[in-house]
């Protein structure tokens, strides 16, 4: 229970590094001589790194945790201490490198969710609550993250180290070490398979062909014949003495690897381009609040700071977290193609009324409010059963790989939602909102066709 909760803190920290520099992110690049698009990549390219750190983290990992529990708190405490002296020594690219230094930490967003669908530790109708656990703490991360960065740029403490840019990032560090310490001592490893080792049977067989006593040299032939009778009796049994003892033994030979069906594949894609729409999403979103509600845009109303948009943010996710909530409560009682279903719903109406709203040009603080209020739930929801879903249709030996799709799935989809947030302004709002339809379009093709195969165990 230890380990499970060091898990889902490592996650929701994680979170909170991921969005905390949001807020003030556009503002921070501006001043280093950076454009918002650039501050747009500094959110979303540590994810990027993280992939690409994956598959080599993956061969040192040995099938536990430790290991890559202790690289991701050592990268997010130096990535974080990086973006932060980036003001001192007036470098905009040092914030890009700490950034991709803490997308090296990111790594555990994988392993957290292998963790909750590990069937050496999990059973199956527990992977959607542990899973919906773990979407609880992303709420926790994109609510909690942009308000404290958008606070503490308020607040400023001006000098040169620790000031509104710099100190979100100085205090994350400090709570990542601390963080770090407590796991080291608490942590313990999922149990790894351990091969027995063959009995010494030199020592047996010596004894056996160098009889130095004669009584105990004929006690040893009996318990021989006796052997050998025991095992010549199956045999007659079955009416093939000869043939059946002198026939290979296929006790030992590895069962053929198995292969994906049609269904299974067209499942497997499915999970993967909802894990990647999801976090397209939100992320673009995330991104695009400070950048569109303090530009001069026509269709802005609203002349934010990036405090004030870092509230914004925080309470569309607070807003969300009773109803993440009561999704661990449901959980156990309803299908995941439903938990998707209704999830994709959500977010695909927010989408279409900030449609509506920008066509008409009717934005204001509550019509804005309730389209991030859907997407963020909406899509939150969704994300809940990407890997719990696959967990429950495909063999637990699989669980590894199956992880690994679906992350790099939010991979792309954070790196690649956080640069069209950042752009979304340039690009014109329109156009930014109406790719994320389309994108939602394809998904939503992909359940529609699949509905049946997409039946799994609740819980």
């Amino acid at each position: 229970m230890t380990s499970l909760v060091i898990m889902q803190t490592a996650s929701a920290l994680m979170q909170v590094s991921f969005f905390i520099v949001v807020s003030s992110s556009n503002a921070y690049a501006q001043y280093l001589g950076g454009t918002s698009t650039f501050s747009g990549l500094v959110i979303g390219i540590p994810t990027a790194f993280s992939g690409i750190a994956l598959l080599p983290l993956m061969k040192y990992d040995q099938g536990g945790y430790r290991r890559p529990l202790n690289f991701a708190c050592a990268t997010a405490i130096l990535g974080n201490v990086l973006y932060s002296l980036a003001y001192h020594a007036g470098f905009l690219y040092l914030i890009l490198l700490g950034r991709i230094v803490s997308g090296f930490s990111f790594t555990f967003f994988m392993y957290s969710k292998r963790y909750c669908s590990d069937p050496r530790i999990v059973g199956i109708r527990r992977r959607t609550t542990l899973a919906g656990w773990l979407v609880l703490g992303q709420g926790f991360g994109f609510s909690i993250g942009p308000f404290i960065g958008g606070l503490l740029y308020k607040i400023g403490f001006s000098n040169s180290i620790f000031n509104g840019y710099t100190s979100p990032t100085w205090i994350l560090a400090g709570i990542w070490a601390v963080f770090w310490a407590i796991a080291s001592q608490l942590f313990e490893d999922v149990p790894t398979a351990r091969t027995p080792s063959p009995p010494d049977t030199s020592i047996e067989l010596q004894q056996m062909n160098t009889p130095s006593d004669p009584t105990n040299a004929d006690a040893k032939s009996d318990d021989i014949k006796r052997i050998e009778e025991a095992t010549e009796e199956p045999c007659a049994a079955s009416g093939s003495s000869s043939a059946t003892v002198n026939e290979p033994s296929t006790d030992n030979v590895p069962a053929p690897p198995r292969r994906m069906n049609a269904a299974q594949i067209g499942v497997t894609a499915t999970m993967c381009w909802f894990a990647m729409t999801c976090f397209f999403i939100l992320g673009a979103w995330e991104a695009n609040i400070p950048v569109f509600t303090g530009s001069a845009s026509p269709l802005n109303p609203f002349d934010y700071s990036p405090f004030a948009a870092g509230n914004f943010i925080a309470v569309g996710g607070v807003a969300t977290i009773p109803f993440l909530l009561a999704n661990l409560l449901v959980a156990r009682r309803v299908q995941d193609r439903h938990t998707l279903a209704v999830g994709t719903a959500l977010g695909t109406a927010g989408l279409l009324v900030a449609l509506a709203v920008l066509a008409t040009r009717t934005v204001s603080f509550g019509t804005f409010f309730v389209c991030w209020f859907l997407v963020a739930l909406g899509f939150n929801l969704t994300s809940t059963v990407t890997l719990s879903l696959l967990s429950k249709q495909l063999p637990g030996e699989w669980n590894a790989k199956i992880s690994l799709a679906i992350q790099y799935s939010n991979y792309t989809g954070r790196v690649c939602g956080a640069v069209w947030g950042g752009a979304g302004v340039k690009v014109g709002m329109l156009n930014y909102v109406g790719l994320q339809i389309g994108i939602v379009g394809v998904g939503v093709l992909l359940f529609s066709t699949l509905w049946k195969q997409l039946k799994a165990k609740t819980g």
